[in-house]
C-alpha cells in the first residue's frame, strides 16, 4: 500500500488524490460497493492508500479516505466514518477489501 502523503485535512486528501486519477466517488451499500448505477463486490477492488482522521474535539468528525482500484482500472475515492459510528454493513465490506502491495 502507499502512503505517500500526510494531509491536514479530508479535502486536501480528496483533492489531491482526484489529481492522481482518482476520480470516481464510491459508496457502500449493502454487501457492495456502488458508483451508481454500477454496483461492484469487494474483491473486485484493492486499497491503494488511506488516509485517516480524527475530529479534534468532536468524535463524529472521524473519517477514512481511501483510494481504492478496481481489476478493470476504474480508480475513485470512497470516504467512510470509523470508531462507534462506523455501522457493521461498512465493516464486513471494508474487511474485504485487499492492500495493494
Amino acid at each position: 500500500m502507499n502512503h505517500k502523503y500526510n494531509y491536514a485535512t479530508v479535502s486536501e486528501a480528496i483533492n489531491d488524490l482526484r489529481h492522481q486519477g482518482f476520480t470516481v466517488d464510491f459508496n457502500l451499500e449493502e454487501n457492495c460497493i456502488t458508483c451508481h448505477p454500477e454496483k461492484f463486490k469487494a474483491d473486485e477492488f484493492e486499497i491503494v492508500e488511506i488516509y485517516r482522521y480524527e475530529g479534534n474535539t468532536d468524535p463524529a468528525d472521524e473519517a477514512t479516505v481511501y483510494a481504492i482500484q478496481s481489476k478493470s482500472g476504474l480508480k475513485g475515492i470512497l470516504l467512510t466514518g470509523y470508531g462507534i459510528y462506523t455501522d457493521t454493513i461498512s465493516t464486513a465490506i471494508l474487511d474485504k477489501l485487499r492492500i495493494k502491495k
